[in-house]
């Protein structure tokens, strides 16, 4: 049986009181950690943190000797150079204390990577040279863009736990990337026979209050869907409670005083419905429906027969102005022709002159009367006189249409369409029979021209 020395045993001793004393029991890695920052953290942590380092088969032995409950899975998170950390304080709050002590620092050959090393594309301040393999040996894909060196993506050189190679340490120096963490590396805690380790214990408050906050709510909505009351909650279920009771008297009509003018309001827009559905006419309207209805269909033949003539008469007006206006020029025309006969003879001695003047005044004369028609189609009467006619046949055509669309039965409409047809044909007799003014202005102008060359 191998001796233990007395130091030996009132070392682990001490350990196994400590455990049993303190509540919290922490696995740290000091290894890395330089002495003077560790002399500062000890000063800085002296009030609430007790620190003690040992060897690591001494640590286990003191923990497989304690009594407290799973204290001995501790063991698995003795790392490096281990050390154990005593304390009543909260492990979340002293884990917080720990992280924020910690500096960065370049990584040194031998050294295990605490978490994954990423190096990030971008360019870098290197020239093309050797350090192109250099950075291609350790996973680093880079090429040259504008005369120095550019890593092309980004890519995770070390992961979490692996030993940091002499090369890769140089290359991270190089591109100033400090991966390690100067400080109290707090591995794991126990507290209350429950294990925690670093990746439980470090917590983003950020995260974890948006978390407790969705919490709440979806706590909250939960509480109102199966009306569950709280002292928070009892208002609102109060008023979801009124109004899905209101809705209900509302799809059943129940009268109830909260609802009983909306109950009101519905029946009035059902009954307006059912109305227009069914064209029930009510009150004045259905008084003055049933009196069209009774009239005999001879009255109403009767009525547009009368609207008919009047209509009749109105372009019958219209006519007898326009041709008075066409009788007025035929008038003129008249006195012309007679002023024509009263001179034979000299018509004849200018018809002689006519045929002997050359070929060249008989283009002027076409010349003339070809203005003249232009003249007396330009004339300003004249167009007013044909726009106001066909502006009163277009009126008369709309009025007819009007009548003919609005008659409330399908013998009147066709009655007033068939006389309707018979004024149209009456109006195309009479253009066709009557010269308009346009063509009697016409002639009245060329006639003149004519005068003017014989002359």
């Amino acid at each position: 049986m191998a001796h233990v020395s007395e130091e030996k045993k009132k070392i682990v001793q001490e350990y196994v009181d400590l455990i049993n004393k303190y509540n919290i029991i922490g696995a740290v890695n000091m290894e890395g950690l330089p002495a003077p920052q560790l002399q500062n953290m000890k000063s800085q942590l002296r009030d609430s943190v007790l620190i003690k380092m040992s060897k690591r088969r001494l640590l286990k032995i003191a923990l497989d000797q304690s009594s407290k409950e799973n204290i001995v899975e501790l063991k698995n998170y003795l790392q490096g150079m281990p050390a154990l950390l005593f304390t009543n304080e909260n492990p979340f709050k002293l884990f917080k204390k720990l992280k924020k002590n910690k500096s960065n620092a370049p990584a040194k050959a031998g050294q295990t990577a605490p978490n994954d090393i990423e190096v990030k594309a971008g360019p870098t301040s290197f020239a093309p040279g050797p350090i192109i393999s250099e950075l291609g040996s350790v996973g680093i894909k880079c090429g040259v863009e504008n005369g120095k060196i550019a890593i092309k993506e980004d890519g995770i050189v070390a992961k979490r736990g692996d030993v940091i190679s002499g090369k890769l340490a140089e290359i991270l120096t190089r591109l100033g990337i400090e991966p390690m963490e100067v400080g109290l590396d707090l591995v794991a805690t126990y507290e209350n026979g429950v294990i925690f380790n670093k990746d439980v214990l470090d917590v983003d408050e950020d995260e974890f209050m948006t978390k407790l906050q969705n919490a709440g709510r979806w706590a909250f909505n939960l509480s109102i869907e199966v009306a569950y009351p709280t002292k928070d909650n009892v208002e609102m279920l109060f008023g979801k409670a009124f109004k899905d009771s209101k809705g209900l008297a509302m799809e059943a009509n129940i009268m109830a005083d909260a609802v009983a003018e909306e109950l009101l309001s519905k029946a009035e827009r059902q009954m307006l419905s059912l109305k227009d559905t069914a064209n029930i006419e009510v009150g004045p309207a259905k008084e003055v429906a049933e009196a069209k209805q009774e009239e005999p269909k001879s009255e109403d033949k009767a009525q547009k027969e009368e609207v008919a003539e009047a209509k009749q008469e109105e372009v019958a007006e219209a006519k007898q102005e326009e041709v008075a206006k066409t009788e007025e020029v035929t008038e003129a025309k008249q006195e012309e022709v007679a002023k024509t006969e009263e001179a034979p003879e000299q018509k004849e001695e200018v018809t002689e002159a006519k045929q002997e003047e050359p070929k060249s005044e008989d283009k002027a004369q076409e010349e003339a009367v070809a203005k003249a028609e232009e003249a007396s189609e330009q004339d300003p009467e004249v167009k007013a006189a044909e726009e106001k006619v066909e502006e009163d046949k277009k009126q008369l055509e709309k009025d007819m249409q009007k009548e003919i669309d609005n008659a409330p039965t399908q013998e009147e409409k066709e009655a007033l369409e068939e006389s309707k047809e018979e004024i149209e044909k009456e109006i195309k007799e009479e253009e066709q029979s009557v010269p308009s003014a346009h063509d009697l202005l016409k002639e009245k102008n060329k006639k003149e021209q004519m005068k003017n060359l014989d002359s």
